[in-house]
């Protein structure tokens, strides 16, 4: 039991190093050729859904391995928490490398904190919950609880491009494609979303049979 309890803070800890460094690696680089205020470009660097989601890895990971008995680390190591927050990195690694690793031209350090962020990260606390997260509390009714960060972001993102005219995803930018198109990617979207988290939960309860 200890030697899994001390596994799990290792690996957890190394996770998160990582994911810190990447973080900090993507808020200098960028901040070394944006154009941008500090407060606007602060306010834009948190409004990927890329860099929220791997805040909530690190947090995740920070309080597995130093306050997991504190009430924000109980929340943020239990199941449900940790599930979701796979379920959004997955999501941050399939939308990356299927729709958006072409159309960037990242290089040097800038292309190595990306694929940290988008590959590193999403494989390695996957497999952290694969091999530590308690499945068995899983429950299909919490997909939609799930949902409500997705959404969330989505209705911020909406409101903020409609007032700055920044929207961080091409499939969300309401003036180029219309707010219908907008509309149907972000159910085409939520879909992807529900499926994943089904694979999740099917996963989970594949594993403790």
């Amino acid at each position: 039991m200890e030697i899994h309890k001390s596994l799990k803070s290792v690996f957890a800890g190394s996770i998160g190093l990582v994911t810190l460094l990447a973080l900090v690696g993507q808020f200098t680089l960028s901040a070394l050729v944006s154009k941008l205020g500090t407060t606007d470009y602060v306010i834009q660097f948190f409004s990927y859904f890329t860099i929220l989601s791997n805040v909530w890895v690190l947090l995740c990971c920070f309080f597995t391995v130093f306050l997991a008995k504190s009430r924000l680390g109980i929340f943020f190591t239990n199941a449900q928490t940790i599930t979701a927050v796979t379920l959004y990195i997955l999501i941050v690694a399939l939308i990356y490398n299927s729709l958006l690793r072409f159309l960037l031209n990242t290089k040097g350090m800038l292309s190595l904190v990306d694929e940290l962020l988008h590959v590193v990260t999403p494989l390695s606390f996957f497999l952290f919950w694969w091999l530590f997260c308690n499945k068995k509390v899983l429950r299909w009714h919490q997909i939609f609880y799930w949902l409500i960060f997705p959404l969330g972001y989505l209705l911020y993102t909406l409101w903020h491009g409609s007032v700055s005219g920044f929207y961080p995803y091409p499939f969300i930018n309401v003036s180029e494609l219309g707010i219908e198109s907008v509309i149907l990617n972000s159910l085409a979207m939520t879909l992807v979303f529900v499926l994943i988290a089904v694979v999740l939960i099917g996963l989970g309860k594949w594993q403790n049979k």
